[in-house]
């Protein structure tokens, strides 16, 4: 989800704390809690910074190891005691298991939308992604906002965030019925398919496809109960000769792969190198595939130049791969 959503999240977290009877008796607990529960409900999201490195290490890595077993129990205890260094008069356990909780939370809501996570780290390195929440979800944090403001004007928290969750869960129950008719109604045109790509846009009846089948992928949209594929390409195995073997060497086509379950490649030949080009198929988004990953080659097999990251235009990406 986005920052935004995960740090009221952290704030709604907090509100749910009044309920626990330590909280209740303690006001500087409760003041403990509210900062723990808002700085671990964003806490997974701080690898944010790994963009001043590079797309490719941010890339491989966000979403990836910090929100991974072991660092959901690093989170919640590094933060919980660096609090404590400052409140250390607050009982510790009810302060670790709401933050702890707010680590969690921040976890299981990613892995609904269709970025994902690798949750499941160190047992496995698959991306969790369902793809039926958008990262930013209006329904969501406009609940969140309900439920704060609620809260301001004298509402109860604990009761105000029982409720609010209470329909959230049946919004999330809403949402995965919403994606297996997309799926029934995509598997009822195309009897092989081997997978469907859904992605939720803020619109709650518009989505985004990237379909799978045997000879081909599908690019599609699901608009009111109707779908409509757009464009299709096939299943070309991607050539095993010596120009794609050091291409996928390359930093920024290994982060690419590394993450995207379903993409089309190029391969372009000009007089002084060749260009090895991938293409995520899942954010079509106005005619334009704005996911890539580039690398371009010399006929020594040396690497001149190579790009990955979300770019919206041609000229742009050549910008990133000019030559020196």
């Amino acid at each position: 989800m986005d920052t935004g959503t995960h740090i009221v999240m952290g704030v709604a977290l907090g509100g749910l704390a009044t309920l626990d009877p330590a909280v209740q008796s303690d006001p500087t607990l409760f003041n403990a809690i509210m900062v723990g529960t808002i700085a671990g409900s964003h806490a997974p999201d701080f690898d944010t910074i790994l963009k001043l490195r590079s797309n490719a290490v941010y890339l491989r890595h966000h979403r990836g190891i910090t929100h991974s077993v072991p660092a959901v129990l690093f989170w919640g205890i590094a933060i919980s005691s660096l609090i404590y260094a400052f409140a250390p008069g607050v009982d510790f356990l009810h302060l670790w298991l709401w933050t702890f909780s707010a680590v969690i939370l921040h976890v299981f809501v990613d892995i609904f939308n269709a970025y994902g996570t690798q949750a499941f780290r160190p047992f496995s390195n698959r991306w969790v992604a369902y793809g039926f929440i958008n990262t930013f979800d209006p329904t969501i944090f406009t609940m969140h906002v309900i439920g704060i403001l609620a809260w301001v004007f004298g509402a109860d928290p604990g009761f105000t965030w029982i409720i609010i969750y209470s329909i959230l869960v049946l919004y999330y129950l809403k949402r995965y019925m919403d994606k297996q008719e997309i799926v029934h109604a995509v598997k009822k045109q195309f009897p092989d398919v081997h997978e469907v790509q859904t992605s939720p846009t803020m619109k709650q009846n518009r989505w985004r496809l990237a379909i799978t089948t045997d000879d081909y992928y599908y690019v599609g949209r699901y608009n009111n109960g109707k779908l409509e594929i757009v464009d299709e390409y096939s299943r070309k195995p991607l050539p095993q000769n010596p120009l794609v073997k050091k291409a996928k060497k390359d930093k920024n086509i290994s982060a690419f792969l590394s993450f995207s379950p379903v993409y089309r490649w190029e391969i372009n030949y000009y007089d002084d190198y060749s260009e090895v080009r991938f293409i995520d198929l899942r954010y079509r988004t106005k005619g334009h595939y704005p996911f890539v990953a580039v690398v371009k080659i010399d006929d020594d097999l040396r690497i001149l130049s190579s790009y990955t990251g979300w770019i919206f235009s041609e000229q742009k990406l050549q910008s990133k791969l000019v030559i020196e």
